[in-house]
């Protein structure tokens, strides 16, 4: 699986209660860091809030999600 890139949506592989951010939510990479280990600034919008939270999160706490976010239209 590759690395997340800025822009990509991610989804997260654990729960971070504290954040109150649950396994699976989806979440956008804002920026990447390399030290002194790699992590990613992600931002995420729950359904409801008229704001964000941006969490730092570890390499293993995140994947790509390669899942599309809008249904398949068919091509007439």
């Amino acid at each position: 699986m590759r690395r997340p890139l800025i822009d990509d949506f991610v989804r997260l592989t654990q729960d971070i209660p504290e954040l109150s951010l649950s396994r699976g939510e989806l979440g956008v990479v804002r920026s990447t860091w390399f030290a002194p280990t790699v992590a990613y600034e992600v931002e995420f919008q729950k359904i409801g809030n008229d704001y964000q939270t941006r969490a730092l999160l570890l390499e293993e706490q995140v994947q790509v999600a390669e899942d599309s976010l809008l249904p398949a239209v068919p091509i007439p």
